[in-house]
């Protein structure tokens, strides 16, 4: 490599999709010879699964202090920043969802002389719901304006930044991704995955954080519509707010004995890759990582037609796209898939051959690294081979 990139990563450190795709992008580039700081207030969930990573983190520490009723994050965020960038001497940082994370990088920059280039990646929610709240509007558009670069995860958040902030900065879209290695149906954890099943039951799969906004109770209607027709088993993975709600209707409906709820789990590719059917019944998506995540391990997908899932699933190919809330009609569909194995095994092959072919990593990185090497006003660095 002829000159390596040196990148701070700022995101939640949660399971949520933003954090997921933050952690992965920076443990790719650093596979790929560049230098990457995680500036974050714990270490995030996918970078404890690989502990070896070729990667540094630095925990962001709250000041507890009588008179600060809450503690001001953003605040101790923007001063870990500058620390970090000034330490290390960083050429850059990719901070991912606006509210708070831009905000801060962009008082880091101020406090080392404005000389700091910032990307800035939108995820969803920090468009339709945090930046909407009337509160916070003119503080996210001022975010967005004052980044060096925006990216948007899918051409439907792109539109909805456009319509609702009119950025004077231009928004690009660069999509999600997923690892088409790691999450796979042939991985050799699979069958870990399968002992959940009963004999050779066919397995559905909802996996979430049980925000309402993921819609999981519709997973346990939608399963309990199924069991009419057919035996089955449901893998719920996860937590969250509405995870109780679930578990309630499961008990309800006297189907707790075929549903397994797993909680929040690092192995979910051997448990997607063990199921038939993913369940996406959400009430919007900015992108839809759980459902590419799912294609990749070769499972049929059952989704809401909202957001940016139309631009990852091809309705009748890779799985089926149904109204929102509409539980009747995506039990239907998946009872048309497990009531015919050729069309089943067939969508799920369009499905794995989607995600292979259009948002493997290694297709949409260089992606990123554009958007890098253009705000720093660089020729283009070549990635080399991935290591992990």
């Amino acid at each position: 490599m002829s000159e390596k990139l040196k990148i701070g990563v700022t995101c939640y450190p949660t399971f949520g999709g933003s954090g997921v795709i933050a952690t992965e992008l920076g443990l790719a580039m650093a596979d790929r010879g560049h230098e990457v700081h995680f500036i974050t207030s714990r270490l995030p969930v996918r970078l404890q699964s690989h502990p070896l990573a070729d990667v540094s983190f630095h925990e962001v520490n709250t000041y507890t202090y009588a008179l600060f009723q809450h503690s001001p994050y953003d605040l101790a965020l923007a001063s870990k920043m500058a620390e970090v960038v000034e330490t290390y001497e960083l050429d850059l940082l990719h901070v991912h969802y606006a509210i708070p994370h831009a905000v801060s990088a962009h008082l880091a920059r101020e406090m080392l002389g404005g000389k700091l280039k910032v990307v800035t990646t939108l995820h969803g929610t920090d468009i339709t719901l945090v930046g909407n709240d009337p509160s916070l509007y003119k503080i996210t558009k001022f975010a967005i304006d004052s980044s060096d670069a925006v990216t948007a995860v899918s051409h439907w958040l792109r539109e909805e930044t456009e319509r609702e902030f009119h950025p004077t900065v231009p928004v690009q879209v660069v999509r999600n991704f997923v690892d088409t290695n790691e999450f796979t149906p042939h991985s050799d954890d699979a069958l870990r995955g399968k002992r959940h099943c009963r004999g050779e039951s066919p397995q559905l799969i909802h996996v979430s954080n049980y925000r309402p906004v993921k819609r999981g109770p519709d997973a346990i209607e939608i399963f309990n519509l199924v069991l009419k027709h057919t035996d089955a088993r449901l893998l719920m993975v996860g937590d969250g707010p509405d995870l109780s709600t679930a578990v309630h209707k499961a008990r309800h409906y006297g189907i707790f004995d075929r549903v397994s709820f797993l909680g929040n789990r690092e192995d979910v590719a051997c448990l997607l890759a063990a199921s038939d059917i993913a369940l996406v019944p959400s009430e919007n998506e900015s992108f839809g990582l759980a459902a590419l995540e799912a294609m990749a391990c070769g499972c049929a997908v059952v989704t809401s037609n909202v957001g940016g899932l139309p631009e990852v699933v091809r309705d009748g190919v890779d799985g089926f796209m149904c109204n929102v809330g509409d539980v009747e009609q995506m039990a239907a569909r998946a009872l048309e898939l497990l009531r015919d194995p050729a069309r089943l095994s067939e969508v799920k092959h369009n499905a794995r051959q989607r995600a292979v072919e259009t948002y493997d990593i290694d297709k949409v990185l260089p992606e990123y690294l554009a958007v890098y090497n253009s705000v720093l006003g660089r020729q283009d660095v070549p990635l080399t081979a991935a290591a992990r």
